[in-house]
């Protein structure tokens, strides 16, 4: 990668002429200028890769950066004057700092402040930004860590591999690596000092970096190349091989993702983020943007599943007319359910809206709250679910208490959704962004397979003997990991969902093993002392990885 954008001078002069006025109004120019064009890169997007996007772009013009720049331009200011420059640099430091104390998802944006304060910078200085070198061959990026900004448009032509030396396995990087179906690996130490031209092999479900790969290896990374066009294909009806059926749904964000992930086989969608009508508005959208928004999405899959969830805002996806910006910890503070008890009626108004786009598409519509903690809330829901004419109630297990109390919330809906990440996070007590505690935060943790288990088993009993079986299904990043899937489904699980680039992955390794087998190598993960182990112990006895370079 190239340098970082140099630091301006502190004792650096504006041109001459230049007032406090056209000082500031050169900021709030570039901060606009560069919110354009990260909305061009979100534009351009899709899934998960357009959510942080819009979410970086809103950054830009965060009116704390803003203003704080412009006060620093004063000759009042402590310690003087500053250029433009220096003011925003100073001032990005200055929320990055605050962000870095909030911890949790608040956190995580540090990153992505101090992306978008370089930026402004270069706008100012009438750069252009520093972004993905340019190769004429294909090549693993080795970095400190990228900005959303810069995976997002990564060409996965040139850029074959991904490693960075900060981040975790939930970081914004990681994800979007994965939905790109980059193999990637974060929080890789000491991988700076590999020189360029230095030939490296990359496993990223291992998450290893060899540096001078053997001739096994190098057998192994040609086996992934020449599967990667089959793997690319899903026949769109996942069967086992003792004929079993498990659905593989898709996650999705917008009606142009729906598209996509049916073209490419999704047998429904699982997880219909509705977030996208919701960032970048200082105002709630109305009922009629949102139907829109929804029956674009409805459309795609006629006559098949589509699970909605409800608006996840807080924790890093504030809305100004939603969230309180002064919380202390975002991550367990009011996001997702916990929005309608300090803000009724936004999400009566979107059961509305969700309910009118159902009503004139055929598609089998799910709704589902995240973050719902206990038995109390998953019943609220349900009621609200049905005042709006929605017949289908659910809620995202991603709280342990919603976990480890499943027999009782799952009596109060329909069915659960385990969001694998947040699940991880919480329950190792872990913040996902942090590369130190990335061994933590991996959902091949034993403790978090025991949560998901709790899950299934609590559905069965809330089922009762005559009962509708309540389904469990997973959406979050676990559910792509072709190894972790069958582990998934020998807990129980009765669908998965994920990027549709995993689709085709994960088809190829469920296809080469039995139910009974899945079972066998469900009990041997949960059995194991370690998430090393549990990996090591499923990948050994899954020749079929070996065999598709997974």
């Amino acid at each position: 990668m190239p340098p970082a954008v140099q630091e301006p001078a502190a004792d650096g002069q504006s041109p001459a002429g230049e007032t406090l006025e056209s000082q500031g109004q050169r900021i709030k120019d570039a901060t606009k200028a560069v919110q354009a064009q990260l909305r061009a890169r979100a534009a351009a997007a899709s899934g998960e890769a357009k959510e942080i996007l819009e979410a970086t772009a809103l950054m830009a013009t965060d009116p704390m950066l803003v203003k704080s720049a412009i006060k620093l331009l004063s000759p009042a200011a402590q310690g003087g004057a500053r250029t433009p420059e220096r003011a925003v640099w100073e001032a990005g430091t200055g929320v990055a700092l605050t962000l870095e104390a909030l911890g949790g998802y608040m956190a995580e944006r540090v990153s992505d402040i101090l992306d978008v304060r370089a930026r402004i910078v270069c706008e100012l200085r009438g750069l252009p930004a520093p972004g993905i070198p340019h190769s004429e061959e294909p090549f693993i990026l080795v970095a400190e860590d990228l900005a959303p900004a810069d995976t997002a448009t990564l060409d996965p032509e040139k850029v074959i591999a991904l490693v960075t030396s900060s981040g975790g396995p939930q970081s914004h990087t990681a994800i979007l690596a994965r939905a790109l179906g980059l193999p990637a690996v974060v929080a890789a130490s000491g991988v700076h000092h590999i020189a360029d031209g230095t030939e490296i092999y990359v496993d990223g479900a291992a998450g290893t970096v060899t540096i001078a790969p053997g001739e096994e290896l190098r057998t192994a990374a040609e086996a992934w190349a020449a599967s990667a066009t089959s793997l690319a294909v899903f026949s769109g009806n996942n069967t086992m091989a003792d004929g079993s059926h498990l659905p593989l749904l898709a996650n999705v964000g917008t009606a142009a993702d729906a598209v996509q992930a049916a073209a490419a086989g999704a047998e429904g969608v699982g997880l219909l983020r509705t977030e996208f009508c919701f960032l970048n508005r200082d105002t709630e959208p109305t009922v009629e943007e949102q139907i829109d928004a929804y029956g674009g999405v409805f459309a795609a899959f006629p006559g098949r599943k589509v699970v909605v969830r409800t608006l996840d805002a807080g924790a890093d996806k504030p809305l100004p007319f939603l969230t309180n910006l002064e919380e202390p910890n975002p991550a367990l503070g009011v996001r997702g359910y916990r929005t309608h008890s300090a803000s009724p009626g936004v999400l009566e108004r979107q059961l509305q809206a969700i309910a009118a786009a159902a009503a004139v598409h055929s598609a089998d519509v799910w709704v589902m709250a995240p973050m719902v903690s206990t038995a109390e809330e998953a019943a609220v829901f349900a009621s609200l679910c049905a005042a709006a004419g929605l017949r289908t109630p659910g809620i995202m297990v991603e709280v342990p208490s919603a976990a480890l109390m499943a027999s009782t919330v799952l009596r109060e809906v329909d069915f659960a959704s385990i969001g694998t990440n947040d699940l991880t996070q919480y329950a190792m007590a872990a913040d996902r962004q942090l590369g130190p505690l990335a061994l933590l935060n991996d959902p091949w943790q034993p403790s978090v397979l025991q949560l998901v288990r709790l899950t299934v088993e609590g559905a069965a009993a809330a089922s009762g003997a005559a009962g509708t079986p309540k389904s469990v299904g997973v959406c979050g990043e676990a559910a792509a990991d072709p190894a972790l899937a069958v582990v998934l489904v020998g807990l129980g699980v009765t669908s998965l969902s994920m990027s549709p680039r995993a689709l085709g992955p994960v088809g190829a390794v469920l296809g080469s093993v039995s139910m009974a087998q899945a079972r066998e190598l469900a009990a041997a993960a949960l059995a194991a002392p370690s998430a090393a182990a549990a990996r090591e112990t499923v990948r050994a006895a899954l020749p079929r990885l070996a065999e598709l370079g997974l």
